[in-house]
């Protein structure tokens, strides 16, 4: 239903409502759509009145309604009247409610209540990634970077994870202000994309550029770049870390995995320890390999192929170099079907170790394993991310690790028209890094949220003269 463009009286109301077909809903869909085509505030209040005046009270769901409208327009006196009616209606707000109040006073110069709410937040349960983070982005716009920090270590310590648009917003409102300690603080957001493996994208990698720029006396210039081959950086001539693990963090790596996160409790959820034993023995046996692959994972690289024949491609492309591959099927492969046709299957036997697992196993430890084991050269080909296993190794040194050795072992397959094209694993590593005084900081063209492990080839070169 459209909303009136001006306040009613009640009859009008009743009219309509009468002549809505669900009456009993009526309000909350007239609601709905006042927040949808953003009517104006004096619109909603009249209706509010109404339902005042004729049922003596207003229900919760109703109030929250009026309140997204009042916080889409930034009606900073309403929502203080709006929360102080129902604080004294509820003695709990649900955190929906909390939301919207945090977030329509800090936009406002009210915004220390938006503090004051998310402490009561507090009190009752773990505030939302969203209420730090308008509170943080408050406390940055009226520069009171000291608060936004403390803000952002509560929230970093309660495991929520900040978006991209607030660490920019650090950045953004740090411009041109002084202190060693803000600088820490802003090198340490930096740190924080390193050990996560976050790339920033466009936008906020020029936030970071300008905010060096505009260190008073520090005499940063940032450029943008494309590192070589070979891992030098063509603006400061540095090299960059090298992808590789050191013999040392390499076996350290590689015991924390196979005790941790496949001896641990995860890996046989999805299949069983015998089959895990059997899995075992194929590979000592056969061992060292140059190339595994999550064959399953592989055969639906182009949807409108069959399956059998992506397999094939890759199978052939990666067989070239006279590497030693293992795949890791599973066994309805083996039966002759729309999908898997016996005499591909064969072929690629001929060219390949296979290990079919049942049809349930998870084999992302299947995959761990026979590379772990094959030595620090052996490489992977999957599209996953490995990521529950990361969570379950403990400390951040040993994901830190782990991320470093996906970063340079595992081979995604990007498909360009009908050619495999292999994207090589790079000799360099790529995340942010600094010497001090040079940072170097990978960056994407596109804002993505998610964690990804495709690298980006676009880099700013951070020097100080």
């Amino acid at each position: 239903i459209q909303p009136p463009e001006k306040p009613l009286q009640a009859e009008e109301w009743n009219r309509l409502r009468e002549s809505f077909r669900s009456p009993e809903i009526f309000e909350e869909v007239m609601f709905n759509s006042m927040v949808r085509c953003n009517s104006p505030i004096d619109v909603a209040k009249s209706l509010l009145t109404h339902v005042a005046k004729s049922k003596g009270d207003i229900a919760y769901n109703l109030l929250i309604k009026y309140l997204a409208l009042c916080v889409q327009q930034g009606q900073t006196s309403e929502i203080r009247d709006t929360y102080d009616i129902m604080k004294i209606r509820f003695r709990i707000l649900e955190s929906g409610a909390y939301n919207l109040l945090i977030r329509g006073l800090s936009n406002s110069d009210q915004w220390r209540m938006a503090l004051t709410l998310l402490e009561e937040v507090k009190k009752i349960m773990i505030p939302s990634r969203t209420n730090y983070e308008s509170c943080i982005k408050a406390a940055s716009r009226h520069q009171e970077m000291n608060l936004a920090f403390e803000l952002y270590h509560e929230m970093l310590a309660k495991d929520l994870v900040p978006t991209l648009d607030v660490l920019q917003a650090f950045f953004d409102f740090s411009r041109g202000m002084k202190g060693a300690e803000l600088q820490k603080e802003l090198f340490g957001i930096l740190l924080y994309l390193r050990d996560n493996q976050i790339y920033p994208h466009k936008t906020f990698m020029r936030s970071i550029k300008l905010w060096f720029e505009s260190i008073p006396g520090g005499n940063w210039r940032g450029h943008l770049t494309n590192i070589k081959d070979s891992g030098q950086c063509p603006v400061c001539n540095h090299q960059l870390e090298d992808s590789d693990l050191t013999e040392e963090e390499y076996n350290n790596l590689r015991e924390r995995i196979i005790r941790d996160v496949i001896h641990g409790t995860d890996t046989f959820r999805k299949t069983s320890p015998q089959e895990f034993e059997a899995f075992q023995t194929f590979v000592e046996n056969r061992l060292p390999f140059d190339i595994v692959i999550d064959g399953l994972n592989v055969s639906h690289i182009k949807p409108r192929k069959m399956q059998c024949e992506n397999l094939f491609d890759a199978v052939n492309c990666l067989a070239k170099e006279n590497a030693r591959l293992l795949v890791l099927g599973r066994k309805h492969m083996l039966i002759n079907s729309s999908n898997w046709k016996r005499g591909i299957m064969k072929e690629m036997q001929n060219k390949a170790d296979f290990f079919f697992a049942e049809n349930i196993s998870e084999d992302d430890a299947f995959l761990l394993y026979a590379t772990l084991r094959s030595g620090k050269h052996c490489k992977f080909v999957t599209r996953d991310f490995l990521r529950d296993h990361k969570a379950c190794l403990a400390d951040s040194l040993t994901r830190h690790l782990f991320r470093k050795w996906q970063r340079g072992h595992q081979i995604s397959k990007k498909m360009f028209l009908s050619v495999f094209i292999q994207q090589p694993a790079f000799c360099y590593d790529c995340v942010v890094q600094t010497t001090g005084d040079t940072w170097h900081i990978p960056y994407k063209d596109t804002f993505e949220e998610k964690y990804s492990y495709r690298v980006p080839r676009k880099w700013l070169c951070i020097q100080q003269k």
